[in-house]
């Protein structure tokens, strides 16, 4: 590992640390899914993208170390390139110059141009990461949005034996998921980053990572999506579901087969769906699950009608009052 790939690895490390450190603390959703209000849901998504960073960041140090070598490696034979263009073109004059060059004068322009190799590989390697990011922020929204129109509008007077077996339809559905073709190919692009850059590799500008940030996003989009869906049912951004799923994600994609793995707990999730919706064993969690995330906000909506009641009520009486003193 060279000294830039250092650079890539540690912070991608600290920042995995760090957002498991927020993410121990999660804000309320509920009035994201409630009201839809812009300000909860700018809160959800910051959540959800550090809940994703700590998740996601691990299993793809990678993919991210090859794409900095790769980009190094491209602007190193660019150089090289126009050095040997230059030096072809200089007189006899200019190359005896040029020999006789303070020793140091010419370190300094060698620190200074490594430095802004550095910087700009640093750059783009960000933006190759923060285009990975969005998918899963925008994916977030998507989701918040979804759930906030089922809990408001399809799951109302439902009991909790209904919220089961919705929980063991999503578990059983995210299961038969890990035995098809179209995961097997996103998990064998993202277990394989030589594969993915074979494919999607664009050039060596920002612009190309960010496009390839993007590609790969989709990618391990459609690789882990039901890791997610099941974190809804199981409960928004819990940190137990959150290690677990974690654990596995970071196992398929570094074990070259990875599939075995998804397929393994593609059996444990049929399995646990059935049982969910036989009701031999709930699929609801103490916190956030779907049922409770439900009453949360059936109580919350109960609590602001009574209110507006007694509002009406106290209004109606000094209504009452004003009459009887006329």
């Amino acid at each position: 590992m060279d000294k830039s790939q250092k650079i890539i690895f540690i912070p991608l490390i600290s920042i995995s640390v760090i957002t498991w450190l927020f993410s121990i603390e999660q804000p309320d959703m509920m009035e994201a899914m409630m009201t839809l209000n812009p300000i909860a849901v700018a809160i959800f998504t910051i959540s959800w993208t550090i809940g994703m960073a700590a998740m996601m960041f691990p299993a793809i140090i990678p993919m991210v170390l090859l794409y900095n070598r790769i980009i190094s490696n491209d602007q190193n034979n660019n150089n090289n390139n126009n050095n040997n263009n230059k030096n072809d073109n200089l007189s006899l004059v200019s190359k005896f110059n040029q020999h006789t060059d303070n020793l140091e004068e010419r370190e300094n322009r060698q620190h200074s141009r490594s430095f802004v190799h550095l910087s700009k590989r640093a750059i783009k390697t960000s933006g190759f990461v923060g285009t990975y990011l969005l998918v899963w922020a925008l994916t977030g929204v998507m989701l918040l949005v979804f759930w906030s129109i089922i809990m408001n509008n399809l799951f109302i007077g439902h009991s909790a034996q209904d919220f089961t077996i919705v929980s063991g339809i999503l578990l059983i559905v995210s299961g038969i998921y890990q035995f098809s073709p179209l995961k097997e190919r996103c998990l064998g692009y993202c277990e394989s980053p030589l594969s993915f850059f074979m494919k999607r590799w664009k050039g060596n500008q920002l612009k190309d990572g960010l496009k390839m940030g993007l590609y790969h996003g989709m990618y391990c989009l459609g690789c882990c999506w039901p890791y997610f869906l099941l974190m809804i049912a199981l409960g928004w951004m819990n940190i137990l579901w959150m290690g677990m799923f974690a654990a596995i994600i970071f196992a398929e994609k570094v074990w070259s087969k990875g599939i075995w793995i998804a397929r393994g707990a593609g059996i444990v999730f049929v399995i646990a769906g059935f049982l969910s919706i036989t009701g031999i064993i709930p699929i609801i969690t103490e916190e956030g699950g779907m049922h409770n995330s439900y009453n949360e906000m059936n109580s919350m909506m109960v609590e602001d009608s009574s209110q507006d009641k007694d509002e009406n009520n106290i209004s109606d009486n000094n209504t009452n009052m004003e009459m009887d003193m006329s």
